[in-house]
């Protein structure tokens, strides 16, 4: 025994985070990339195999750990590929998922050392287009975007829509906010003169099963089509076979892991894509030759909150003391919440804080369908208190619109929020 350890001691030495190794135990190995242990966990060895995944092992019961190859510390300088016989593009990158790499010592993911690094994973998208320019106006993990950052994310492509040498903006973005974000840029950019494609990955750009490939090719179709429209593209199916091009204003993440994790809701796809195609499903914009001007304008004294079964309504004075200006309710069924006939109503603290000039929405928490509050009595009662129904609009959506026609002080915000300014309802529901 004793002299295990001392192997044990004298492999270490060689062995740093970022290694590839191979960890031997009493009756198996286990090769994988070798990774730091928290401080909290000293004792345990960390191991990311080749399927993606970390597994651990008590220290104690670790016999040898064998240097297989050296962590490479070398930084490439990618250059992008200049081809103006294709037809030239932009790419907006802004950080999540797609613009990140396995660091090899912590098993994380870190921002990408430059932008142009996504290149070096997928030289393909040079097959299809010349990236004329690339753009990085900020770098977050999508959770930690806001409306600031959606005003300077439309500003640059603004600009770049205007530049006549390019045919199309695609913007690389994380997952989890993404649909927020396709709705702020269907509004903020206005009617379109050029296609802009928000794409994305759910797994690193240098894992196998990783999906930023395809999203990327098929985000350069869309890029060069003539779907003047926000959208969002990215994988179909679980599979690489094809994928959607979504409507910016009427898609939501509907998985939290599966590539197909995006969906049209409500309303179609404007095409499908695959790696050297595009067939027009839905309704669009056409490619045109006006020029885009951003209009970003916005209010964050905004909130949306989901209503639930003995949910208190005296929530919404935190709302009113902290002076915000409008609130998405996600409404149960066609657009109930508790009323009159309920122990804790909601319709008199409703019309409470309508009168005293907070706007109040109502968006479907059933996702799919529409919003009718005529069907039953208590929708009824609801609609005296002022509030506004959002008919098939999606909440998030939702939310991101009434922040943007509160920053225009002079709009009349219940005509406006009718008002359908990027496909934000759709008046024949499609499964």
């Amino acid at each position: 025994m004793k002299k295990q350890k001392e192997i044990h001691k004298k492999e270490s030495i060689k062995a740093l985070p970022g290694d590839f190794v191979e960890v031997h135990l009493q009756k198996i190995i286990y090769e994988g990339t070798l990774l730091e242990s928290p401080e909290s966990e000293k004792g345990i060895v960390l191991l990311k195999l080749g399927s993606g995944y970390n597994i651990g092992f008590n220290k104690k019961d670790v016999l040898d750990i064998k240097l297989i190859e050296k962590a490479q510390d070398k930084k490439e300088e990618v250059q992008i590929k200049k081809d103006s016989s294709k037809p030239s593009i932009a790419i907006v990158i802004t950080g999540g998922t797609i613009a990140s790499k396995l660091d090899p010592k912590t098993g994380a993911v870190k921002w990408l050392e430059n932008p142009e690094s996504l290149f070096k994973f997928y030289p393909e998208i040079f097959d299809l287009v010349n990236v004329l320019k690339v753009e990085t106006p900020f770098l977050k993990g999508s959770e930690n975007i806001d409306f600031k950052d959606w005003q300077k994310l439309a500003s640059t492509i603004e600009k770049l829509l205007n530049d006549s040498d390019i045919k199309g903006v695609i913007v690389t973005h994380g997952t989890d906010t993404l649909h927020y974000t396709a709705s702020a840029l269907s509004f903020f950019l206005g009617t379109l003169n050029k296609p802009v494609v928000l794409t994305y990955s759910q797994r690193s750009i240098d894992r196998a099963s990783s999906d930023a490939a395809l999203n990327l090719k098929c985000a350069a179709i869309a890029a060069i089509s003539d779907i003047a429209q926000v959208m969002v593209v990215g994988h179909a199916t679980q599979n690489d076979d094809y994928c959607y091009a979504l409507p910016g204003a009427k898609v939501r993440k509907l998985h939290s892991s599966r590539r197909d994790a995006f969906k049209v809701v409500n309303g179609r796809p404007f095409a499908k894509i695959t790696e050297t195609d595009l067939e027009i499903m839905g309704t669009h914009n056409l490619r045109n030759k006006s020029k885009v001007k951003a209009d970003s304008s916005f209010s964050e004294r905004v909130a949306l909150i989901k209503f639930y079964p003995g949910a208190d309504p005296e929530i919404l004075d935190y709302y009113l003391k902290k002076k915000y200006k409008g609130i998405v309710i996600e409404a149960l069924g066609l657009g109930q919440i508790a009323t009159n006939e309920a122990r804790l109503s909601w319709t008199k603290k409703l019309k409470e804080i309508v009168d005293k000039g907070i706007v109040v929405c109502m968006a479907a928490q059933t996702i799919h369908g529409k919003l009718d509050p005529l069907v039953y009595s208590t929708g009824r009662e609801l609609v005296e208190t002022g509030v506004i129904y959002l008919k098939d609009m999606l909440s998030e959506t939702a939310f991101v619109k009434l922040g943007w026609v509160l920053g225009h002080k002079n709009w009349k915000v219940k005509e406006k929020m009718l008002e359908n300014f990027a496909g934000e309802f759709n008046e024949r529901i499609e499964e």
